[in-house]
């Protein structure tokens, strides 16, 4: 069986209970990485560190909680030697994915590259530079939904995680 690994933008939108992402992530095995991980947590420690947002502590808290409670349904890919090496290998011999933006897709390229799977995302440009990688979009004819943003994560409407087939 295919082995997918989530990119984080493909994570948000589950955590945001994005129905067309979800449904699709339902339908099969699953994982993410523990780059996908260190995304998530220093989103929001950096928004509950923000002085700026100390009104806000109660629901920030309770969408790192949301976070947290996701990640226990799902296999988290370790960055493993293997994934190192590839990692190396990539950087030594592609310079253009040294770029610092890119720091963090090539550590979860590696890790899929390490275990032979197939990064889901929608950021096609930069995964698709990476030689040998096996990409998919989520949804082809992907539109995000306007209701659904960033200020519209709700903790009043939890996530059904059992349907997940992560773990």
């Amino acid at each position: 069986m295919c082995r997918y690994i989530l990119d984080t933008d493909c994570v948000s939108l589950i955590l945001y209970n994005h129905p067309q992402v979800t449904a699709n992530v339902a339908k099969h095995q699953v994982s993410v990485t523990i780059v996908t991980v260190q995304e998530l947590f220093n989103g929001w420690i950096g928004r509950i560190n923000d002085p700026s947002m100390l009104h806000n502590l109660p629901t920030l808290y309770s969408k790192l909680w949301t976070t947290v409670k996701y990640l226990q349904t799902i296999e988290v890919l370790d960055f493993t030697a293997e994934a190192d090496s590839c990692l190396k290998k990539l950087l030594k011999d592609h310079p253009p994915l040294r770029k610092n933006r890119l720091q963090k897709d090539m550590r979860i390229a590696a890790i899929a590259l390490s275990v032979g799977a197939t990064v889901v995302t929608r950021n096609q440009r930069d995964f698709a530079q990476v030689p040998g990688l096996s990409i998919e979009e989520p949804f082809p004819t992907y539109s995000l939904n306007p209701r659904v943003t960033p200020t519209s994560f709700s903790t009043d409407n939890p996530i059904d995680f059992h349907h997940f087939k992560g773990r």
